[in-house]
């Protein structure tokens, strides 16, 4: 038997709506979309669908009006021209960081065969949207949590099966004082997209019981990361290298002003994100 495509996400939508979930529509089509396997922009060509597919559908519905994640449900997200895999044990990337990626591509638009360090890599996909976008850089990412950093490695291999060159990914501290030292004054550019939230903030169910607690958490003032981040691009990067960190919409005074308080960091500006919410900071390595 065949039903309507258009009711069965108008349901959804109405459910995800009595759920609170904050985008219902997008939310339901997205997960149609990921039920039919064809991208959302074809929904509209496909106006009935097998009782099979609405039960599928019914199924991810009632999860996403759990609160769980939307990206868990379809298992990936994407991010520049990459898309990589996600789930459990691993931060979920949002929108906000297509910003911070944008940015750290203008500043390596000079740059021939740069030397790229992504900090707090998670899913891997800074570094690895870089490595795509940019395939004569040699990009390094880190990562603390072993869980966090099986999937980077299961997405970085994906993408060299997809022909992009290989990242190389390091499992370590940010707040280890000798991360890297192999590397000091040699990296053209530094991203990172640390835990920044302070702690006891409350948080979407989305996070709050799906997303790593570390990987989003970060002392009181949500700064602890982000202070080892400071230090560590300061010592990485190479004259004329740049730094990009995201931080929490709270934190839009005081990370630039980590920033300026290094002598060896210059040009330090505040970023905002599409919303007009301060989101991430950046500065460049003193030409002495």
């Amino acid at each position: 038997m065949r039903h309507p495509l258009r009711l069965a996400i108008r349901d959804a939508e109405r459910i995800l709506t009595a759920a609170g979930v904050d985008s219902p529509r997008n939310d339901a089509e997205l997960l149609a979309a990921h039920v039919l396997s064809i991208p959302r922009g074809q929904l509209v060509m496909t106006p009935l669908v097998s009782s099979a597919e609405v039960e599928e559908l019914a199924g991810l519905v009632r999860r996403r009006a759990s609160r769980e994640p939307l990206q868990h449900l379809t298992g990936s997200v994407a991010m520049g021209s990459v898309e990589v895999s996600v789930g459990p044990g691993v931060f979920v990337p949002r929108p906000e960081t297509e910003l911070l990626l944008e940015w750290g591509l203008a500043a390596l638009s000079d740059v021939d065969s740069p030397v790229v360090v992504d900090l707090c890599t998670g899913s891997g996909v800074l570094a690895l949207a870089v490595a795509a976008a940019r395939p004569d850089a040699v990009v390094h990412a880190v990562e603390l949590d072993s869980s966090a950093l099986a999937w980077a490695r299961r997405n970085a291999d994906a993408r060299v099966g997809a022909g992009d060159r290989p990242v190389l990914l390091h499992h370590g501290d940010v707040t280890d004082a000798g991360l890297l030292s192999e590397m000091d004054g040699q990296v053209d550019l530094v991203l990172c997209n640390p835990p920044y939230v302070p702690e006891g903030t409350e948080v979407p169910p989305e996070v709050s019981g799906f997303d790593p607690a570390r990987a989003v958490f970060s002392g009181a003032d949500g700064l602890t990361v982000i202070r080892s981040v400071v230090s560590l691009s300061a010592r990485l990067l190479k004259p004329g290298g740049s730094v990009a960190i995201e931080h929490d919409d709270s934190q839009g005074e005081s990370v630039p002003g980590l920033l300026r308080a290094r002598r060896v960091l210059s040009d330090v500006e505040a970023h905002a994100d599409l919303a007009g919410r301060p989101r991430f900071a950046t500065a460049v390595r003193v030409v002495s």
